[in-house]
Parts: structure tokens; sequence; C-alpha cells
């Protein structure tokens, strides 16, 4: 069985349970995840989520932009290089 089988037929109940691992950094019985098994889990339940076409807004690592999106707090806009001009509307100033 290639891992795009296994992968395939995966319960949801333990694309579940490997979620909430991840989340949690342990498994369902306590022990905790070493770095390997969470980088594996991880790579297991993204190409599951792909796989599965579960919505965008309900995979794993999925962050809303709301407000923010399409401001200089997006990283998916594009900065204008050597012009110089900076829009004072697109930053905040957060004094503590």
């Amino acid at each position: 069985m290639t891992y795009e089988e296994l992968i395939e037929r995966l319960d949801p109940n333990v694309y579940r349970s490997l979620r909430q691992s991840i989340e949690l950094g342990k498994w369902p019985d306590g022990r905790k995840l070493t770095p390997e098994q969470r980088e594996i889990s991880l790579e297991a339940v993204i190409y599951y989520e792909n796989l599965h076409n579960i919505p965008e807004e309900e995979r794993t690592g999925y962050l809303d932009r709301g407000s923010k999106a399409g401001t200089a707090c997006d990283p998916s806009v594009q900065r204008s290089q050597g012009q110089g001009k900076v829009d004072p509307d697109q930053f905040v100033e957060v004094k503590s």
C-alpha cells in the first residue's frame, strides 16, 4: 500500500485524532509527540484535507485575514520597490 492509498483510506476519526494530537502536542494517551511524529502527522493531515476537499477555512493552518486582507498586514500584498511612497492608511502604530 502506498502513502497516497493509506491517506485515501484513512478513517475520518483517525484524521480528527491526528489533528487533535498536533494541536495539543500529545497523543490521546498523553504521550508527547516527538518533532518527527508531529511533522509526519501534519503532512498526513494536510494531504488528507487536500485529497478529501475539506473547505479551506476548516483546514489546518488556515488564517482568516478578515479586515486585514489587502492591507500591509497581509503578506500576499506586494509592496512597491524603490518608489519610496508609503500609504499611511495601511499602517497603524501600536504603542504599549
